[in-house]
């Protein structure tokens, strides 16, 4: 705990510093493994999409004491074709989602609900969407993350510069990358709550690189000038400069995310929420992960390349040769190598 105290300041100054973009290739296989595990679970099992998307209908039957097999084989009886998807909402609601039926088949299965649970029709919660108009928001929501994405690009091109807002939008990428490929191993229902939870991602995550990119542009303000240290060293140090803060933010933010995953959707059994909150809870730290590692070593990586960065890095190891080493007291100039220098002595007079 003592080694903690301070450690603010102590990475603010430069007093301690972590590798992080040193370290890139061993932050980037941790990506890769992810996002390996992302593509495997959408070409395998693929994203369940709620039927808002894919079209369908919804029965939501409000009484206790029901079971989802109780509910299930009532529905099976009708005989409607394609996939039944019973969930229990709370302690008193079951949910039985199909897939598009007609008006006729629509009423067996209100009748079936209500005939076997006791309730009225009017009591029962019926949704019908229809596939063009699933489709029809399926598109308006990619059309959406599209026209951000450009609007992003081209608003931290003008605030920062282009590389950075390159950075930036491959970092957003992962992020949502991974998390729906988490989304899609957890095998919840993509809903258009999933896909507020998504959007809400991408504006935390390029919050936090916000932040991590207007430190390295103060750091490499004027490096070419003064060549104390690469443009890799910089960068670095902007990281250790705003870990803390990063840290902090994340965590306070994920600590009532948690609550609402934990606690609302797996004790109340809130459906809504179980979607809009582990999209969060997945893409908050996932994104605090992308700002950290990932966006300002990829930063890095593409101005290194550069002809002014690859110079300023000859002439700090230049430098470094024949620099004192912080050993050596002030004033003391380095050695070269060679003896002491013998003076003549004068000689005196007579």
């Amino acid at each position: 705990m003592a080694q903690l105290s301070g450690i603010g300041s102590r990475l603010y100054s430069g007093e301690t510093s972590f590798k992080i973009v040193g370290n890139r290739k061993r932050w980037y296989s941790v990506s890769a493994v992810f996002i390996l595990i992302s593509i495997a679970a959408l070409t395998i099992q693929g994203l369940h999409l709620g039927i808002e998307f894919k079209g369908g209908s919804s029965y939501t039957v409000n009484k206790s004491g029901i079971s989802v097999e109780e509910a299930r084989t009532t529905v099976e009886s009708t005989g409607i074709p394609g996939e039944i998807i019973v969930q229990k909402i709370g302690t008193s609601k079951i949910r039985v989602q199909t897939g598009s039926l007609t008006a006729a088949q629509s009423t067996s299965v209100e009748d079936a609900l209500a005939s076997k649970f006791f309730v009225k029709v009017e009591n029962i919660d019926t949704q019908i969407v229809g596939p063009s108009w699933g489709k029809e928001i399926t598109k308006k929501a990619i059309y959406g993350l599209i026209a951000f994405l450009l609007a992003v690009m081209l608003l931290l091109a003008m605030a920062f510069e282009p590389k950075m807002a390159v950075a930036a939008i491959v970092a957003v990428i992962h992020d949502v990358f991974i998390t729906v490929g988490i989304y899609a191993v957890v095998g919840f229902d993509v809903t258009p709550a999933t896909v507020i939870g998504f959007l809400t991602i991408l504006g935390y995550s390029l919050y936090d690189t916000v932040v991590v990119f207007d430190k390295v542009r103060e750091n490499t303000k004027s490096i070419t000038s003064t060549a104390k240290s690469t443009y890799s060293d910089a960068v670095n140090h902007a990281v250790n400069q705003t870990l803390v803060r990063s840290a902090n933010t994340s965590l306070i933010a994920l600590l009532p995310v948690g609550s609402i995953l934990f606690v609302g959707a797996g004790l109340l059994g809130a459906g809504t929420l179980k979607d809009l909150s582990l999209a969060l809870f997945i893409g908050l730290a996932v994104g605090t992960y992308s700002s950290i590692f990932i966006a300002p070593a990829f930063l890095a990586q593409q101005r290194e390349k550069e002809p002014a960065m690859i110079a300023l890095a000859k002439r700090v190891a230049a430098r470094g040769g024949v620099a004192p080493t912080l050993a050596q007291p002030a004033g003391v100039r380095p050695t070269t190598g060679r003896g002491p220098r013998n003076q003549p002595k004068r000689k005196g007079r007579k």
